[in-house]
């Protein structure tokens, strides 16, 4: 197995470091080599009426942890961006945290494609995404 190129303490210090990702609170709870963990802990400002977890919100986390799981693979230095995203609402979470993991599937030197899974924390799949990532040059 190739060794993670990013550490927990990286990745943490690269979403302390995005002011835009202030508001979400992420945690990263794991990370190898090409797989990205992320707490994202409810709070009611992330919510919609009657207290579900908003599609932003996982859509989000699930965008940042492939990102981040990008730099497992790639290191923290280079710039990588969405290219493609599609997301497949399963059910709503209510006023929980939620576990996502992104999963690198296929890397390249231009491109990353992967998968990530929001999960509530009792364990139910809130939501499947695909993702297509760039490097920018």
């Amino acid at each position: 197995m190739t060794t993670s190129k990013a550490s927990v303490a990286e990745l943490m210090k690269v979403l302390r470091d995005c002011a835009f990702l202030a508001p979400y609170s992420l945690q990263v709870v794991s990370c190898d080599s090409s797989v990205c963990s992320l707490l994202v802990p409810y709070q009611p400002a992330l919510e919609r009426p009657g207290g579900i977890v908003s599609g932003m919100t996982l859509m989000g986390a699930a965008d940042v942890a492939m990102w981040l799981a990008i730099m497992t693979l790639r290191g923290t230095t280079e710039t990588w961006v969405t290219s493609d995203m599609k997301t497949a609402f399963l059910r709503s979470g209510r006023e929980v945290d939620v576990i996502c993991t992104a999963n690198v599937l296929k890397s390249g030197s231009r491109t990353m494609y992967g998968t990530a899974e929001s999960i509530s924390a009792s364990g139910e799949l809130l939501a499947h995404h695909v993702l297509t990532y760039m490097r920018v040059e």
